[in-house]
């Protein structure tokens, strides 16, 4: 029996579609290595079990009726915390939001449900998405699937490690300065932030809204451009949202497996991107997929983008600010959990600090007041003002770039996964995963991590991130595919297949419940 956890969403769609297998097999296979394997990983904060199985036997008996369904259709599916589910809790990884259930589903969360995907349950992330390493988590932090005793990355560490791990052929990420991609560099999996605004953000709990973005997170790029052709495209319940026609991503992603496809592409290499601070094998890694990529016909390009160096600093500040507007509606009454303080009168700014102070965790402690400061009258313009002005300047870099190449090319993350605690306790060591990253976030352009092998210092997952222009993924896909198919041809497998087997731990009931 072909082991159906370690098969490619493309693949159990073909088996699928062909009834060689069904969805509740499939599902069921699923859920029960989430059962085996979750203690230790712990990328899933709810499991919908016979909520699942329930849905996979609808797909199931629409497809013995001759339905015409998505080529999607059954495969499973793991949600963000921080995506609005309508029959599950949405807790975006806080306190403050234990047990919400929300009234509606986010955009994206009914699009897959319409295609026919299988919603497994919701991943685990840092609180509100504040953080790189999912240790902010308020349920306690996601583990590498490479190394348990290491990070999986964040915000999105869950959707990243479930997927790394086989326990989700599928999984939706956000993206607010890297927390797709930076999870899957060093988890070994694929992971795509679109252009802004080319993925609804409709009932996605909002932590920076001009920056945030909905995407995939996948094994292969392929699986990435299925998905993103079900949740891409206009959505009239998002102000932010683009009215453009998008192509094919999936077609995209084919047309870059056709021989020659890397030949004659410009390849622009940042040289803000490398250097002190990035790990040797990190850096040895990219060189020889730089040399790879040559030899395949590509066009190597040395640009410069000298405005990159006050990305990190400009971040800090817009994104602070947007989530200390934005986190303002916590306040006891509309949302969560309500806390009375321990003592004297209960009026409603007492409520309100003491929800808050119970709710909240340190991180999104810290942001709060560093983005009500910059917001503060007196401070707006030197501080949120001047960040968005560096943001034009960024922005320029990027379009002076792509007036000399078709895409850019960096590593996805400084370094490989680190331990547990390395960087609790120093926030600017760990704002620092994310100087590869934020640029794309700053511009709105789309931007990929895949694996581009292991570091040869601790045998990790190194990524590669690829950056196009503003609305032209479907080149991301194109460029992505045939660097995956290339370095998978040098080494003569998939990376996850070297991937270290999670023993099972002691399993228990696939029900609905939180794991």
């Amino acid at each position: 029996m072909t082991n159906l956890i370690k098969l490619s969403a493309a693949d159990l769609s073909g088996l699928l579609a062909d009834r060689s297998v069904s969805s509740v097999e499939v599902t069921r296979a699923h859920l029960d290595h989430i059962a085996a394997i979750d203690t230790d990983v712990h990328a899933f904060l709810h499991v919908a079990g016979d909520a699942a199985l329930a849905t996979a036997a609808r797909i199931d008996a629409r497809r013995a009726a001759g339905d015409t369904l998505g080529p999607l259709a059954g495969v499973p599916i793991a949600i963000k915390d921080v995506l609005a589910t309508q029959d599950m809790p949405s807790t975006a990884g806080s306190k403050i939001l234990e047990g919400w259930i929300p009234p509606y589903d986010a955009t994206v969360v009914r699009r897959v449900r319409d295609a026919g995907l299988i919603l497994l349950g919701k991943t685990n992330m840092d609180e509100f998405a504040m953080g790189s390493s999912t240790e902010f988590s308020a349920y306690g932090p996601t583990h590498n699937p490479w190394d348990l005793d290491r990070i999986p990355g964040g915000s999105g560490g869950g959707s990243a490690a479930a997927v790394s791990s086989f326990e989700a052929p599928l999984a939706l990420g956000s993206d607010t300065g890297g927390s797709i991609r930076q999870p899957a560099a060093v988890t070994g999996s694929v992971g795509v932030k679109p252009t802004y605004g080319g993925v609804s953000r409709y009932g996605s709990i909002a932590l920076a809204s001009s920056l945030d973005q909905v995407g995939p997170v996948t094994r292969t790029v392929y699986d990435a451009a299925l998905l993103h052709d079900v949740i891409g495209g206009h959505d009239p319940l998002d102000s932010t949202s683009l009215t453009d026609s998008w192509p094919s991503m999936a077609a995209a992603a084919r047309a870059g497996l056709a021989d020659g496809a890397l030949k004659g592409v410009r390849v622009g290499v940042i040289k803000e991107l490398a250097g002190d601070g990035f790990q040797p094998g990190v850096t040895q890694r990219f060189d020889e997929t730089l040399a790879l990529l040559s030899a395949a016909g590509a066009e190597i390009v040395q640009v410069s983008a000298p405005n990159f160096e006050y990305a990190i600093a400009a971040y800090y500040l817009i994104l602070p600010a947007e989530a200390s507007s934005n986190l303002a509606r916590f306040d006891s009454v509309r949302f969560g959990i309500r806390v009375n303080p321990a003592d004297g009168p209960l009026t409603s700014e007492r409520v309100m600090a003491a929800t808050r102070d119970a709710g909240f965790g340190p991180e999104v402690k810290r942001r709060i007041i560093l983005g009500t400061y910059a917001l503060s009258a007196g401070y707006y313009d030197a501080y949120y003002g001047s960040a968005q002005k560096v943001r034009t300047l960024i922005q320029r870099d990027f379009d002076a770039a792509f007036a000399q190449v078709d895409v850019l090319v960096s590593p996805s993350a400084p370094t490989t996964a680190f331990k547990f605690g390395e960087k609790m306790t120093d926030p600017m060591a760990m704002y620092l995963n994310d100087v590869t990253t934020i640029p794309a976030n700053l511009a709105g352009v789309p931007g990929m991590s895949l694996p581009m092998g292991l570091a040869p210092e601790d045998g990790l997952p190194v990524g590669l991130q690829i950056m196009a222009p503003a609305k032209l993924d479907a080149r991301l896909y194109t460029f992505g595919a045939a660097v995956e198919r290339l370095l998978e041809a040098s080494w003569g497998h998939t990376l996850l297949s070297r991937a270290p087997e999670l023993a099972p731990t002691e399993m228990f009931a696939s029900e609905e419940g939180v794991v």
